[in-house]
């Protein structure tokens, strides 16, 4: 199974006050990852982007489980 895939089944048994601490934290790593990009290049640059994509993908869920409420 894909990493997607499996970060998708991991999510959908969050609630809503699990999924925002999981936005809050994710968020704070995407400044740090950023903020460090951006003094010396990352090994890893993809990762910004990896964290960028998981961020929307949390944030899409949380709205979807508002929605249905």
């Amino acid at each position: 199974m894909s990493k997607t895939a499996d970060f998708k089944k991991s999510i959908l048994g969050l609630n809503e006050q699990d999924l925002q601490a999981r936005i809050k934290e994710d968020e704070m790593r995407l400044k740090k990852l950023e903020f460090a990009h951006a003094i010396s290049p990352l090994e890893n640059p993809m990762s910004i982007r990896t964290l960028r994509r998981e961020l929307s993908r949390l944030k899409t869920e949380l709205r979807n489980k508002k929605l249905s409420v």
